[in-house]
């Protein structure tokens, strides 16, 4: 083999292009928050807020706990008294846009529930003579420490400059707080411990949403292979652009249906059909069983349709009121404050009793069919004793 013919050889195995990998394109969940979770503060909190839009069943949960906890009447040792407390307490302000209590304790406990800690405001008139509103706040203008009193704690106001200002009348600040550990001033959060498990959740929803991208809409290879002949070889350049070019205009044919018809060999194949989409449902029950058993909230509640038997759904229905009952504790003490504070400031007598509704229709009915077996029992009696 001559030099030339060498070097020749030589030149053409530097010039061959290696083999890359291409990575293909991956979009992750906008949330990107919850992959990488602080529990710090602001971020705590606007991670329990990103939680409730990313995950819809949390948020859903949320809104029914508030909403289950029903109404509540003030009775008072006095007729007068009763009435002018239960009107107040009917029709107060709150915030810019409500009016009523109810709707004071319904922002109350949702923010409550979500961070853990809530915090409202009785707000007075300017001659301090009588309550003129109710007042929601947000825990991005207020911080709470812990004072050198373990029974006390000191409410700041933050300003714009981010200096913390003492509040001046602490006996109008409402502070609640849901599970607050020894030592802390503010509460823990029914969330906490959630963004993990919904990470997961939404990471397995986006591959849904992925898979679905590449099967679902489909997508065709059409392959082109010349035969030996050196006209075929020849021409390959321009067979495969004439044959892109009808391909093109046989899918994109709206009107009517057309048939591709081409000469030689070509294979067409959709790409990704023989893909298997894993099955979601085990590790997606398994992730919603999770945050269920943290919401407290049966799972028929939420719209989920797991096989459970009538007693099961009993006890379901018993554990959901046990946890009203202890929201309602809680709530009991902004209210009891509220109430006082109007009695005080019309030299009423502070005492009062909170008297709950029934949590839910069913209690009412068991109390129906109660009174209504007593009634028959004692008819029966009656005519016992009138026939004897």
């Amino acid at each position: 083999m001559s030099f030339l013919k060498k070097l020749s050889l030589k030149n053409k195995e530097k010039t061959e292009l290696p083999i890359e990998a291409v990575p293909s394109t991956f979009r992750h969940h906008p949330f990107t928050e919850l992959n990488n979770y602080s529990y710090y503060f602001e971020n705590e909190r606007r991670l329990y807020k990103t939680l409730r839009t990313a995950v819809p069943i949390i948020d859903a949960a949320i809104n029914k706990t508030v909403r289950l906890i029903g109404n509540f009447k003030v009775k008072c040792n006095e007729e007068y008294i009763e009435k002018e407390l239960n009107d107040f307490l009917r029709n107060v302000k709150v915030n810019a846009t409500s009016s009523g209590i109810n709707s004071f304790l319904s922002l109350h406990l949702d923010e409550l529930l979500t961070y853990g800690t809530a915090v409202g405001e009785i707000v007075l008139d300017h001659e301090l003579n009588c309550v003129s509103a109710l007042y929601n706040a947000s825990l991005s203008d207020v911080e709470l420490e812990l004072s050198d009193n373990p029974l006390k704690i000191n409410i700041f106001r933050k300003t714009k400059s981010t200096e913390k200002v003492p509040v001046k009348n602490k006996d109008l600040i409402l502070v609640s707080t849901l599970n607050a550990e020894p030592g802390c001033a503010y509460g823990k959060s029914i969330l906490k411990g959630l963004p993990f498990v919904s990470s997961i959740l939404l990471n397995i929803y986006n591959t849904i949403g992925l898979n679905w991208e590449r099967v679902g809409n489909v997508r065709f290879s059409v392959t082109y292979k010349p035969g030996n002949s050196n006209g075929e070889k020849i021409y390959t350049k321009e067979r495969v652009m004439q044959i892109a070019k009808e391909w093109s205009k046989t899918m994109h044919c709206k009107d009517s249906v057309n048939d591709f018809i081409s000469v030689g060999d070509v294979d067409i194949k959709v790409i990704g059909a023989d893909n298997q989409v894993l099955d979601s449902n085990i590790p997606v029950r398994q992730m919603l069983e999770q945050i269920v058993a943290k919401m407290s909230i049966p799972p028929f509640l939420l719209g989920l349709s797991w096989s459970t038997t009538e007693r099961m759904s009993s006890q379901q229905a018993d554990i959901l009121t046990s946890e009203l009952e202890f929201y309602r504790n809680i709530l009991e003490i902004p209210v009891s404050k509220i109430c006082k504070t109007f009695l005080r400031l019309n030299n009423y007598p502070e005492d009062f009793d909170i008297l709950w509704d029934n949590i839910n229709l069913q209690d009412e009915v068991e109390l129906a069919n109660a009174r209504l077996t007593n009634a028959k029992a004692k008819e029966i009696e009656k005519r016992l004793g009138e026939k004897t």
